[in-house]
């Protein structure tokens, strides 16, 4: 009888891990954390609200698969004050990234591509580059040599591929890719995803490939690819593969009409340290802010979404549950260690460490945070941040909707708190 017993725990355990954590609104207690500490938060933020810090901000901490804190706090219009909701739908900029990175993994799991493979097998532009040495300023002339090799797809996953970003990286980059209409990818019309990234390959590189870490157009090339490799859009894909499965109802490349009134605004600060509704998106100068209701078929792999920070949260916690959420399985559980390893070691970066489409913390930056090592992370140029640390079961994310210059201020500030809660 105990044999029959210990059959059927065993089999419920793999049933359990086969399903995949879901999310439940059960409170802070429940999640391992102390309600009277995280009053703290609420005081921190109203408090960052009250001194121009910022209009408001969401907040959403999960842990064990448990809500411990999900609130709104401030206001979407200071003129109004019409609050801020927690359902709010933001710019994520960046944060698409990784949920494109996750496309391209999903199709490395079914055998459709390898991580080595040159770019050039799938856009041919890509073959026979050369790499920027000299850039004059004046006319946007430039000297280049051959590249050393061709950029593969792990180059791009990690950023070490030499090609830079359009309007915000250096300023060889802006320039050139200014020249020649290459964009970051907000508010573009006219235009294809292919016929731009076919473009982007005819243009020299920043630098050899694998020898440095430069924050650039990577994502955006691998949407592409996930467009050739999959034959339908990225949008499609995004749609039937990743948020339809996982139930993520409320994140688009193209935010539909009858959802336009849940866009939060976008502040910016003024040189005076005010704030002020954008005009503009991203430094004022990529897109209008109302990009996100605009109907485009460009879909930005590195920037275009828009999503709530509930819908970002469940995306976090698949990830949190090694690639499966609500039985519903997008990524093999090794191939979610290979996404969140450090993948450029000995590559210089300021930042230290980098797997496949994250930022990660390892025994080499784990003491500049409370996050535990294992932790990984990225954020969007538009005040938008998440964390998942696995050692802690942990997901905590912290969207505004702002450009200013107290961000990594006030979202360390939001780190600390986090775990300082913490009970056990």
């Amino acid at each position: 009888m105990k044999k029959y017993i210990l059959f059927f725990i065993l089999i419920g355990s793999v049933i359990t891990q086969a399903v995949g954590q879901t999310i439940t609104n059960t409170g802070p207690e429940a999640a391992g954390f102390s309600a009277e500490h995280l009053k703290r938060m609420d005081i921190a933020m109203n408090d960052w609200v009250e001194k121009g810090y910022m209009n408001g901000a969401t907040a959403l901490i999960i842990r064990d698969g448990k809500v411990a804190y999900h609130k709104a706090i401030g206001f979407n219009d200071l003129d109004t004050k019409a609050p801020l909701q927690k359902e709010g739908i933001f710019r994520i900029a960046s944060q698409t990234k990784a949920i494109t990175s996750v496309a391209i993994m999903m199709l490395f799991d079914e055998g459709k591509l390898l991580l080595t493979d040159p770019v050039s097998m799938y856009i041919p532009s890509f073959k026979k580059q050369n790499v920027l040495v000299n850039f004059n300023s004046k006319d946007t002339s430039y000297t280049t040599v051959p590249a050393k090799r061709e950029v593969t797809i792990k180059d791009l996953l990690t950023h070490t591929s030499g090609l830079g970003y359009a309007q915000i990286g250096s300023k060889e980059a802006n320039a050139i890719y200014a020249k020649n209409n290459i964009t970051a990818g907000l508010g573009v019309k006219g235009r294809t995803l292919l016929s731009a990234m076919t473009q982007l390959g005819e243009l020299p590189l920043m630098h050899q490939p694998g020898e440095k870490f430069t924050y650039g157009l990577n994502t955006d090339v691998l949407g592409c690819l996930v467009e050739i490799i999959s034959g339908v859009s990225l949008d499609e894909f995004f749609k039937t593969r990743i948020f339809e499965p996982l139930g993520m109802k409320d994140t688009y490349f193209n935010v539909p009409a009858n959802k336009a009134s849940r866009l939060v605004n976008l502040y910016t600060e003024t040189p005076q340290g005010k704030l002020v509704k954008a005009n503009a998106g991203m430094l004022n100068s990529l897109a209008t802010s109302n990009y996100p209701l605009v109907p485009h078929t460009y879909y930005s792999g590195g920037a275009g979404l828009s999503s709530t920070i509930y819908d970002y949260g469940i995306f976090l916690q698949m990830l949190l549950n090694n690639g499966v959420y609500n039985n519903k399985r997008l990524l093999g559980r090794n191939t979610v260690r290979m996404m969140t390893t450090n993948q450029i070691e000995g590559i210089p970066y300021s930042g230290g460490t980098f797997g496949l489409g994250f930022g990660v913390v390892t025994d080499q930056n784990s003491g500049s945070a409370p996050a535990q090592v294992g932790t990984f992370n990225w954020g969007g140029a538009f005040a938008t941040s998440y964390w998942v640390d696995p050692k802690e079961k942990m997901v905590y994310l912290f969207f505004r909707q702002l450009q200013a210059r107290t961000h990594n201020e006030v979202v360390e500030k939001f780190r600390a708190l986090t775990y300082q809660a913490i009970k056990d």
